[in-house]
């Protein structure tokens, strides 16, 4: 029991992971001991956060496009060239696009739902070999992908893509929980309410008044992502799979 929610030693891979929760979560996981791969489209970016994060631990970048198949096979190559093991995959890339229902544009559409489903059943594909050889029946190999509770509740905003692509995220959670669970992997997600990032900036401004419609009375931060998905990475959590954590200080709770 004294290493319940160790992760050390483990060999993570956070997408998206130069800012927002993904960095959020790669700075947890650095912090305790994980050995952390970033990736990320911009370069500069993310070389930049994985310098940061390296002065706390293990953390390297690999720049990508995830948002294409040819750069999820990539990305998933040049992992297998540094690793032979990998025991947590966080599927966090994302993308998110808003516009009037009569508006709305089919190439909107498509990046939404090519990053944040597409892109994310591929890359979970193409890296299930290192995943199996990390995974043992104690301690699973895990996958985290990130929803939203935006794919839960009617988010009240033109953003129809996106709504229902992390409704999608959650569903392809539950199904993945039970096709890998006899791999001994571990596919859950969380669903984070409002946390700072650079896609809900513009909801967070202090004359909005955003804190007061959360029951908690505040926005997510570090350490809720970065507990939420060391939980999900640590023999705490072992026997768990094909679940979402709704992570939003209870504002799905109280919408009814």
């Amino acid at each position: 029991m004294d290493n319940l929610f160790s992760i050390k030693g483990k060999v993570a891979v956070v997408t998206g992971g130069s800012r927002g929760i993904g960095r959020m979560i790669a700075s947890g996981f650095v912090q305790h001991g994980a050995r952390v791969y970033i990736t990320a489209r911009r370069e500069a970016e993310l070389q930049e956060t994985a310098s940061e994060l390296s002065k706390l631990g293990e953390c390297q970048a690999i720049p990508s496009d995830l948002s294409t198949h040819a750069g999820v096979t990539t990305f998933a190559q040049a992992i297998a060239e540094r690793e032979d093991t990998l025991g947590i995959l966080v599927n966090n890339a994302g993308a998110t696009w808003g516009a009037e229902i009569d508006d709305f544009p089919e190439s909107g559409w498509d990046k939404t739902m090519n990053l944040n489903v597409k892109s994310l059943f591929f890359l979970t594909q193409k890296l299930l070999p290192l995943l199996r050889n990390a995974a043992t029946p104690e301690d699973p190999g895990r996958v985290i992908n990130i929803g939203s509770i935006n794919g839960i509740t009617n988010p009240g905003m033109n953003n129809y893509a996106y709504s229902a692509s992390k409704a999608a995220v959650h569903h392809l959670t539950h199904h993945l929980g039970a096709a890998l669970a006899a791999s001994h992997i571990n596919v859950n997600a969380i669903a984070p309410g409002f946390f700072p990032s650079k896609m809900t900036a513009h909801l967070l401004e202090p004359d909005l008044g955003l804190e007061k419609a959360i029951p908690r009375g505040r926005i997510g931060d570090e350490a809720d992502a970065a507990g939420t998905a060391i939980y999900l990475s640590s023999r705490a959590s072992a026997w768990m799979t094909g679940q979402t954590l709704v992570l939003d200080g209870g504002q799905v709770a109280n919408a009814g």
